[in-house]
């Protein structure tokens, strides 16, 4: 019985799964046009739907909203009895209906082209009352529902979902929303909170910094950072600890490369001098902002004298993997 139940889901993640991948090649111009008419957008966008594409409708307005779109739902059944009027003539109108028939959706779509409201369909039939009433037609068709009884939405609604979140990140890209944007808009996440934060509040201190100095032999430094577990060492000078260069898990890489002897070569003559650092002072966010710009993970804190007071990881400041980007060595 449980291997034909484990049989059965992994059937269905098959299926939707395929379900998305389809979409691809139905891609075109209406999406790029809808992305461009968002994007340009002086209203608000309004998604509708009934029932599984209503609760898709919502989920798309969540992304919207928290990514720079203003968005907002309307339940179609509430737009036929007054809520209608919330809708303008500068807002779009997304509409969500696999077949493109649902009767509550087919009532109000004569009153959205009177006021001249731009509506765009997500659909699965480009046949339908929806998809010859929308000014733009994105289809969300799929081959067949993952529900054995074909009764049930699940490919559908699962098509529906992705091609919101393909939408969302297109606008991300032709907004080109940032770091900045998202702590704007996420002020009470925990990214939001950790990035809100002085460099102070995050920084590793003390014992916690992996220090070297120029005159020290490879195999020293290797065995600092071995012990810090940061990738990283900062080299300093003398007793004041004054920030010299930094040498880094990628630099080992390429002295490996070159053969280089780690008893008798030192420090000095393979790190990277006066590498790029901040103040205590700076908001996480900018940080963050520095390490994406630079593409680097570790940051050195220094004073008005470089004097190394701290340092700083990516994984510290956002909190071991709650957000990603790559970073090339």
């Amino acid at each position: 019985m449980s291997s034909t139940l484990l049989q059965e889901a992994q059937n269905v993640l098959k299926i939707e799964a395929q379900g998305i991948l389809d979409l691809i090649p139905k891609l075109g111009p209406d999406f790029e046009q809808a992305v461009e008419a968002i994007y340009q957008l002086k209203g608000r966008v309004i998604l509708t739907g009934i029932g599984k594409s209503g609760i898709v409708a919502r989920k798309i307005v969540a992304t919207l909203n928290s990514t720079g779109t203003p968005s907002l739902f309307l339940h179609p059944v509430e737009a036929m009895h007054g809520d209608l009027g919330m809708v303008t003539a500068k807002d779009i109108v997304l509409a969500i209906s696999n077949s493109g028939e649902t009767g509550e959706l087919a009532v109000i779509l004569p009153s959205l082209r009177q006021m001249g409201t731009k509506l765009i369909a997500f659909t699965g039939n480009r046949e339908s009352t929806l998809a010859k009433q929308s000014d733009l037609v994105i289809d969300v068709g799929v081959e067949k529902e993952a529900c054995p009884l074909g009764l049930a939405p699940t490919t559908s609604t699962t098509a529906a979902l992705a091609m919101g979140d393909a939408l969302a990140v297109a606008l991300i890209k032709r907004r080109e929303f940032n770091h900045q944007d998202f702590q704007r808009f996420h002020p009470g996440g925990s990214l939001g909170e950790r990035l809100a934060v002085k460099v102070s509040e995050v920084m590793l201190t003390g014992e916690q910094i992996p220090l070297v100095f120029p005159e020290q032999t490879l195999m020293e430094a290797i065995q600092e950072m071995d012990a810090k577990d940061l990738g990283a060492t900062l080299v300093v000078e003398g007793a004041g600890r004054v920030l010299l260069g930094i040498l880094t898990d990628g630099d080992l890489r390429r002295i490996i490369k070159r053969k280089t002897s780690f008893e008798e070569t030192v420090v000095g003559q393979v790190m990277t001098p006066n590498p790029k650092s901040i103040s205590s002072e700076i908001r996480a966010l900018e940080a963050l902002e520095m390490m994406e710009k630079y593409l680097i993970t570790v940051l050195p804190i220094v004073d008005a004298h470089r004097k190394v007071i701290g340092i700083l990881h990516l994984h510290d400041l956002l909190g071991k993997g709650e957000f990603k980007f790559h970073i090339r060595e």
